[in-house]
């Protein structure tokens, strides 16, 4: 018997029972549906925390004070204030780096003809918007000759420039930052909040010196980031910043390190390894459900088989072989499992763009999910369909002629 009648027989058998076979394939369209609104919620997931990631620079070293120790009580890492321009600058000259930028915080209120707004004073250089990978909206960043004349310019992030001069342009504006003016020369793009709910464009920056001589009256920063090339780069280079910090501190090899190097990389492969981890978990729920569909599959074929065991008897005593009995069974599970998966896909797809637009999840529908849904809903369909297609075809004609 030729293919093209075992598929045509297969055919004729669904259609006589569509109602059974819409039945049958619905557990199909659920399982195929599923795993792909749930891996697009889990991609989606994946594609947030590389975002966030990125904007707070995935390649990045932090290297902050250690702890202060005073009469034997240990009071905490940023205790100290060793941390300098000098060392950020020694640390800039290592190989392998992007930059290296120090920054000095401070708080305040900040005044604007307008209104006034209590915010984050940030010290900087101009190695600081290359490193945290920040771009400009509007005007320029502190620069290296502003740096060093300790100018009173600053830079403004959405949030300080939106709440200071509402809809105006801020350029060539004046604030009032702790008595002192200073000229808005820049407006930053909008960069988010930090995986811990931090506003990041809640921020003015200002020349490092003019915040460590004007502003606080100090000679130290509180931290210096360094961003390298690669994550690969980031252990050889935290080795070159441990040994030049520590002989620039002057310390012997009995004393600990009077400074904290933390490796933001290690953060990134955590989080994007928790992000992972989400996606499998829900398509893995998903999976389940799909793994249902194909025992539903297998039941109703089973029930199909004993119904039809007089035609099968008819069909041995005509000429046709184990195998055509075995292959029209095996189509028609391939068939309810095919079609469930088209619909099954479509489902899907309208699902995920549901999530996405009624909810604040975020989506990302990917052509390996539908993929990947599709081929295992038809290895679900044959796999199950195995058995009983195999028990059609080990009927003996005269047995079944005899079924009632």
């Amino acid at each position: 018997m030729s293919w093209l009648t075992t598929l045509q027989l297969a055919l004729h058998a669904l259609w006589r029972n569509r109602l059974r076979a819409a039945l049958t394939a619905l557990g199909v369209i659920i399982g195929v549906a599923s795993v792909i609104t749930m891996l697009s919620i889990g991609a989606g997931a994946q594609q947030r925390v590389a975002e966030t990631l990125a904007s707070l620079g995935t390649n990045m070293l932090v290297i902050k004070p250690g702890s202060l120790s005073r009469g034997g009580v240990r009071r905490g890492a940023g205790g100290q204030i060793n941390l300098t321009l000098d060392d950020a600058e020694a640390i800039s000259r290592l190989p392998d780096l992007i930059g290296a930028a120090p920054s000095i915080r401070a708080s305040g209120q900040v005044r604007s003809r307008m209104n006034n707004w209590g915010t984050v004073i940030e010290g900087v250089t101009a190695d600081y918007a290359v490193v945290h990978n920040w771009t400009l909206e509007v005007g320029s960043f502190i620069t290296d000759q502003q740096v060093a004349g300790a100018t009173q310019v600053c830079v403004l992030g959405q949030t300080a420039a939106r709440e200071l001069f509402g809809i105006s342009n801020p350029i060539d504006e004046t604030l009032v930052i702790k008595g002192g003016l200073c000229r808005v020369v820049g407006v930053l793009e909008p960069k988010g909040v930090t995986a811990w709910g931090s506003d990041q464009d809640d921020v003015v920056f200002m020349p490092v010196t003019t915040v460590q001589r004007k502003l606080l009256g100090v000679n130290y920063v509180h931290r210096i980031d360094v961003a390298v090339p690669s994550r690969e780069k980031t252990d050889p280079v935290l080795q070159d910043i441990n040994v030049l910090l520590r002989s620039r501190h002057r310390l012997s090899e009995e004393q600990p390190d009077d400074f904290r190097a933390y490796n933001r990389a290690e953060l990134a492969q955590s989080s994007e390894e928790s992000a992972r981890v989400f996606t499998w978990l829900l398509g893995s729920i998903a999976f389940v459900s799909l793994l249902v569909g194909g025992i539903g599959i297998m039941n109703i074929m089973l029930v199909s088989v004993s119904e039809r065991t007089r035609e099968i008897g008819i069909r041995m005593a005509l000429g046709a072989r184990q195998r055509d009995i075995l292959w029209q069974f095996l189509l028609e599970a391939a068939v309810l499992s095919g079609v469930g998966g088209v619909i099954g896909i479509l489902l899907g797809v309208g699902s995920a763009a549901a999530v996405a637009l009624f909810s604040a999840l975020p989506v990302s529908i990917t052509l390996t999910s539908v993929v990947v849904a599709f081929f295992f809903a038809g290895f679900i369909g044959v796999f199950f369909g195995i058995h009983p297609a195999r028990k059609a075809a080990r009927f003996a004609p005269i047995v079944a002629l005899r079924h009632e």
